[in-house]
């Protein structure tokens, strides 16, 4: 696939796959600027905390370049799912709640949800 192909923005797909991407940046800056979120990897069991956090803030930098530059993107998107349903089951884990504007779930799992599509979809 061509430069042209994988940032054509008039392709449904490909803007999926791009936002589906960027939206990882928020998520890894928070991780490094947020000190809240060293309390929710403790709160969710993760043992020990900061090395998970940083793991994810990792795994999230490499999603992104995967997802924004179109690389394996299957198996980045199928990875990005994964990824998203561990954060969707602790984020349930600490708050029970689905509603994202009260810090459920309900994001996650949307988030989730394109990441298939885009794995499903994606040439």
């Amino acid at each position: 696939m061509s430069w042209a192909e994988k940032f054509n923005l008039l392709d449904g797909i490909v803007v999926l796959r791009i936002i589906c991407g960027l939206f990882f940046i928020p998520h890894i800056v928070g991780k490094f600027t947020e000190p809240a979120t060293l309390g929710f990897f403790t709160a969710a069991g993760f043992k020990p905390p900061a090395k998970w956090m940083y793991f994810a803030g990792t795994i999230e930098t490499a999603l992104t370049i995967g997802l924004v530059f179109g690389i394996y993107t299957p198996y980045v998107a199928t990875i990005a799912a994964l990824h998203l349903f561990v954060a969707a089951a602790a984020t349930y884990k600490v708050t029970k709640k689905w509603i994202w504007v009260i810090g459920g779930i309900e994001y996650c799992v949307f988030w989730m949800l394109c990441c298939v599509v885009v794995a499903m979809l994606h040439r």
